[in-house]
This record gives C-alpha cells, sequence and structure tokens, in this order.
C-alpha cells in the first residue's frame, strides 16, 4: 500500500523514506505461515516479490479468499488495528520478499501522518478501493456461475491463473480441484468448436 503512496505522493519523501527504513526486508520460502487464524496481528506486510494467500478453516476445510502480489501491502487490519485476535491466516504461495513493519512502528508513522490531510486522504481512497474491490467479489460469488467467476480471472487476472497452484484457484472459487478442472476442460472445448 506504501508504495502506491510514494508514487502519488512523491513531495511526502521524508515520510516514505523514514517508513520504508522501519521496514525489516525478510526472504521467506513458500508455504510460510505469516499469521495464523486466531493470532493477534502485530506486522504489516508489503510484497516485493512473490504472492501471499489469505485464508480460513472453513469447518476443516481451507477456504482461500484472497491473494496479494508485487507492490500490494496487508495485514489482518482488524486484528492489526484493535489488538484483536484475526480471522484469518497468511500464507506465502511462492517464495517471497516481503518487508515488515511491525505494528509499534506503524503506530509512531501514523501518528505523525496525521498531520499531512493528502497522506489520510489518499490512504482512505486506497481502504474504499480495496472495499469496492470485496464487494464486487462478494456479489460475484453470489450471482455468478464458478466457470463465470473462473472466466473473469482469466480476463482480470491471468497472473494469478499462471502462478497460483489449481488447489488454492479452487479454494478461491469455491469449488472443489475436480471440479475447476472440468471447468477448464469445458472451456477448451467450447474455445475448439
Amino acid at each position: 500500500m506504501f508504495f502506491q503512496f510514494k508514487e502519488q505522493l512523491p513531495h511526502l519523501a521524508k515520510y516514505w523514506d523514514a517508513l520504508m527504513a522501519m521496514h525489516q526486508r525478510i526472504e521467506v520460502p513458500a508455504k510460510t505461515i505469516l499469521l495464523a487464524e486466531g493470532e493477534v496481528s502485530k506486522k504489516s506486510f508489503l510484497i516485493e516479490k512473490g504472492c501471499l494467500r489469505v485464508w480460513f478453516n472453513n469447518n476443516g476445510k481451507d477456504t482461500t479468499f484472497q491473494f496479494f502480489f508485487e507492490n500490494e501491502g496487508l495485514s489482518s487490519l482488524e486484528s492489526f488495528r484493535k489488538n484483536i485476535p484475526g480471522m484469518f491466516s497468511i500464507e506465502t504461495v511462492e517464495p517471497c520478499i516481503l518487508h515488515v513493519l511491525q505494528k509499534k512502528d506503524f503506530d509512531r508513522m501514523m501518528d505523525q501522518l496525521e498531520q499531512e490531510p493528502a497522506v489520510l486522504k489518499e490512504m482512505m481512497n486506497v481502504v474504499m478501493e480495496r472495499q469496492l474491490h470485496y464487494m464486487k467479489e462478494f456479489l460475484s460469488f453470489i450471482r455468478d456461475s464458478p466457470q463465470e467467476r473462473y472466466l473473469n480471472l482469466l480476463r482480470e487476472k491471468p497472473k494469478l491463473i499462471q502462478r497460483v497452484p489449481q488447489h488454492y484457484i479452487a479454494s478461491y472459487l469455491g469449488i472443489t480441484s475436480v471440479h475447476l478442472s472440468r471447468i477448464k476442460n469445458k472451456i477448451l472445448k467450447d474455445r475448439q468448436i
């Protein structure tokens, strides 16, 4: 998220440089749990390289509901801000290079940024864009068939299809891997006709 702000508000470079200096750059292998469901989030992550997924345990079933890629940031926001247990897990899908910000450093920086209305406005815009994205996904999940949701992914997020294992995509679509294979075969067949 802060990568976006730095590009959009270059006149506030002193804040971005200070904020990035607070981050610890780490490299982590695939399938590393960065935050487990039920833990209190004390860190925020910026992705330099790699892919993260957000998932929760749904009656013993691993359910993926979001993916994040390069130049995106995430945390369990409610847990991070309110110091309460998180509702989901954050896990690496690929080997990742991440910039980790501790909550105490985030809070200190936010105290400084409160004096900059332009930053707060941009942060609100990013939050609103993310909220709109989630609303669209929620409506699609209710309105569209799994095949339509998969076709939307092919159109709108081709890198997700290329980089994320099929079983995570199936979980994200709310279907089994077998069902996803059938959808892919049907789409391939329809395109050949």
